[in-house]
């Protein structure tokens, strides 16, 4: 007896049933291509049929080196079709921890668009000798997947295909890759979520996404996208002018982006005048967003602001809709929200007890959206994955009304024994960019012979700033307390981003480390840039 009946019924077939239903619709837009669904199932039919061709087999483990083309979520779907495991490379790592994750993915073949020239495709296709080697566009290492796709006949497809499976490449403190694992469960679930918005009666999204397939946002953003029937645009790379002009031109009405790209665009001079209002959900996350900025954000686009929180490891945890700046209650614009959907959320004590509302501890969670386990790290993933609950190891809590507020991860608490009690940088970075002559701020804890650990605190300050770091410590020190007051205060022209265009708080301590200034104390510093 084969599973064939239930593999029928499984996540991309229902997805195709979805797409069918769609027929001519837009579906994606990009690399000057625009897809309708009628053409985007064909391309995943079509995809499935070279990857076959060219020797994939159900089952094996399949290594994707991409950025964010369109063709992106049609190579996962075809590979998922045939039942297969894709093993997402994430290049915002180091070099050293790709080739870990490579070594540890052991791949059966391997994927690279071979029209990225900046991509690292053809230097590990040479390091993956007897591993079959498939290209997005020509000129590559091996075969044209795109060409093979279009010109593929039509093919039956194993019948007993085992269940899709992917692994997205995350990393911890220590530098080591873990492959993150995700079971068919993680998709089926965003098909639910997808019925249910569309059952709710919300328009269609057309969404501007530059969260690619190797980032878990990028896997459940795009995917529910598509299975809402909406319009998605993937675009590569970040550049504040070309998104408010995508937004301008093309009508769009949801989006995702980390708190610098937000306020890289409130700072934008093509801001002025251009129309966003069909924006429908301007989501904001992938960490602290300051209040300051945020109310700015109010102002310029109205109440369509989303601050989302998730992990790899637990996709949406929480979400705070149509965000103002309530008078009644205005800390909430520290806050990332209420769990969102099946998510339950707990805060909890080193010793694992529950914390009441407004004590600071450990956020757990509880959702279908949890990922299954660390590959091959069966300790890791016992310390993490507890009982169906997901150890974020980020810092936080829950205020009367469940609302959700994050402070730090748990290790990037600054250590001080100012007064024997750990601090975070959240707070902190909020005060400092709370200052009208303040754009931007980060802060990190460096040793200190008397204190143990002392905030230090990178600053961007706005043009013609005149502000100095003694104003901006005693700023923190009346606003918070003197625990908390920066040992030092550097200016600079930019915070450094990895390409998730986070914060890289690695590459600010790395500096701090090589600079070794001689006294933290206090410092007036001058303004200096961070290349």
């Amino acid at each position: 007896m084969t599973d064939r009946p239930e593999r029928r019924a499984g996540y991309v077939h229902r997805a195709l049933e979805l797409f069918a239903g769609f027929g001519d619709r837009e579906a994606l837009v990009g690399n000057g291509h625009r897809l309708s669904y009628a053409e985007v199932a064909a391309q995943v039919r079509g995809l499935a049929a070279a990857l076959l061709g060219h020797g994939v087999r159900p089952g094996q483990a399949v290594l994707l080196a991409l950025g964010n083309p369109v063709e992106g979520p049609l190579v996962q779907l075809a590979l998922h079709l045939l039942g297969c495991r894709t093993m997402w490379i994430a290049p915002v790592t180091s070099r050293r921890e790709v080739d870990e994750f490579v070594r540890l993915a052991r791949p059966d073949a391997f994927v690279y668009d071979a029209r990225d020239a900046a991509g690292l495709g053809p230097e590990l296709a040479a390091g993956l000798p007897g591993v079959p080697v498939l290209c997005l566009g020509p000129g590559g290492a091996g075969p044209d997947l795109v060409a093979a796709a279009a010109g593929a006949p039509a093919v039956d497809l194993p019948a007993e295909a085992p269940a899709p499976e992917s692994f997205l490449q995350t990393s911890g403190t220590t530098g080591t890759p873990k492959l993150v694992h995700h079971r068919e469960s993680f998709y089926t679930q965003i098909l639910a979520l997808a019925v249910d918005f569309r059952a709710a009666g919300h328009p269609p999204l057309r969404h501007l996404s530059h969260s690619p397939m190797w980032l878990a946002s990028g896997q459940i953003t795009t995917l529910f996208n598509l299975f809402t029937g909406g319009v998605l645009f993937p675009r590569d790379g970040w550049d504040a002018a070309g998104f408010i002009a995508t937004v301008d031109r093309e009508r769009i009405n949801s989006t995702f982006v980390t708190p610098p790209m937000l306020y890289e665009v409130l700072d934008h001079p093509a801001l002025d005048g251009a129309d966003f209002s069909a924006m429908f959900m301007f989501n904001v996350g992938a960490g602290p967003a300051a209040p300051a900025r945020l109310r700015q954000a109010i102002a310029r686009f109205g109440p369509v602001l989303r601050i989302v929180y998730g992990l790899s490891e637990a996709v949406v945890v929480t979400a705070l809709p149509g965000l103002t700046d309530d008078p009644a209650h205005p800390q909430r614009l520290r806050s990332c929200g209420r769990p969102y959907g099946d998510v339950r959320v707990e805060i909890r004590a080193d010793d694992g007890t529950v914390l009441p509302p407004g004590a600071d501890g450990e956020v757990w969670v509880h959702t279908d959206l949890r990922f299954a386990g660390y590959h091959g790290q069966p300790e890791l993933t016992a310390e993490t994955l507890v009982d169906g609950w997901v150890r974020t190891r980020d810092v936080g809590h829950l205020d009367a009304d469940g609302y959700l507020y994050l402070v730090d991860r748990l290790q990037d608490r600054i250590l001080t024994r100012r007064r024997s009690w750990p601090i975070h940088s959240r707070p902190i970075e909020d005060v400092l960019a709370g200052h009208p002559q303040v754009r931007a701020a980060a802060v990190i804890g460096v040793p200190d012979e008397a204190a143990g650990e002392l905030p230090y605190a990178f600053v961007v300050p706005a043009p013609g700033a005149t502000v100095t770091a003694r104003e901006l410590i005693d700023l923190v020190t009346a606003e918070l307390s003197d625990t908390w007051a920066p040992g030092g205060v550097q200016f600079v022209d930019r915070l450094p981003l990895n390409r998730s265009a986070k914060v890289d708080k690695r590459a600010l301590r790395a500096r701090h480390a090589e600079e070794h200034p001689s006294s933290i104390e206090h410092p007036e510093a001058s303004i200096g840039s961070l290349a």
